[in-house]
């Protein structure tokens, strides 16, 4: 085998220089970060729908026993939809704090 040229050498040391400056902050960190407020979004979406159903049930079974009560129990329907709207907030937030990785050549 022969030796590798200077054009090589100094290719691999520009992909090593990439490699080594990319290390801190992989390539794939926006991906997880927009992972992470599909996640928010999701999950709390999920939590405030479960909420509002089982007050809705909570409601339907005031409404037989108790009618005059019923105006009291729409509170945790209220509560599950800023559960929801809590969500939609972290994401936006989350989101705006993604930012592109830098090569370190700026």
């Amino acid at each position: 085998p022969s030796p590798p040229t200077s054009a090589a050498c100094s290719r691999i040391a520009s992909m090593l220089s990439t490699l080594m400056t990319t290390e801190n902050c992989p390539t794939s960190a926006p991906f997880f970060g927009f992972m992470g407020v599909t996640s928010a979004l999701v999950f709390a979406n999920i939590g405030a729908a479960y909420g509002t159903a089982k007050s809705g049930v909570g409601i339907a079974s005031m409404g037989v026993m108790k009618p005059d009560l019923v105006m009291r129990n729409i509170i945790p329907v209220i509560m599950a939809g800023v559960l929801g709207i809590y969500g939609l907030i972290v994401a936006v937030i989350l989101q705006g704090s993604i930012s592109q990785p830098t090569t370190g050549s700026d």
